[in-house]
């Protein structure tokens, strides 16, 4: 089975502050044209995107510059409500290591979840590939930089703006490629599972 985990850009959440997606029809067939052709401006942290290290780090790598190991492979979802902490991050890598030993290098967080700095450097010390949440943001949305930069400083990238309800927790095929931006900060993506 294949799950989509993507918001859909134009209905997607949007980090507060941040422009939302917009679209402008330049030739519709229903006018007369032959062709439908649409333009589209974004914030490349709307909707589900990743995080590349330059988001936070002002020499760090953009994310035409992450190497796509990193968004594809191996995954575990797993559900926690509420503060992610030392002891969760822990418990989350322990289950993802017991269902395939691979998955422990993707952490999927399910759920209306906040990773803490303390689960930052569980992650972050694990040497994993990529952390996953539902939210549009890793870190409390009042104060995110000390997740981010805990992370992402260890070249953990980041996952933002997922959608998990339709998937149970266990082991997962991930691909979240983002588009290739360059030297940005990040970039949407269209994030799937797939049933290993």
């Amino acid at each position: 089975m294949i799950y989509d985990i993507s918001q859909p850009v134009f209905d997607c959440a949007v980090y507060p502050g941040d422009p939302a997606p917009q679209r402008t029809m330049l030739s519709r067939m229903d006018d007369g044209d032959g062709y439908n052709l649409t333009a589209f401006s974004m914030c490349a942290h709307n909707g589900t995107h990743v995080d590349a290290p330059l988001h936070f780090l002002k020499d760090g790598k953009g994310v035409g510059a992450v190497a796509l190991e990193k968004f594809i492979g191996p995954a575990y979802v797993g559900t926690v409500c509420g503060d992610v902490g030392e002891r969760e991050a822990k418990e989350l890598l322990e289950r993802a290591k017991n269902t395939c030993s691979d998955a422990q290098k993707r952490i999927l967080i399910k759920g209306d979840a906040i990773v803490t700095r303390e689960a930052a450097n569980v992650f972050a010390d694990a040497r994993i590939d990529l952390i996953g949440v539902e939210s549009q943001s890793v870190g409390p949305e009042d104060a995110p930089a000390a997740v981010h930069l805990a992370l992402l400083s260890a070249q953990v990238v980041l996952l933002e703006g997922i959608r998990l309800d339709a998937v149970p927790d266990g082991a997962y095929m991930l691909n979240c490629a983002p588009l290739n931006l360059g030297d940005c900060d990040g970039a949407p993506c269209r994030a799937i599972l797939m049933d290993l």
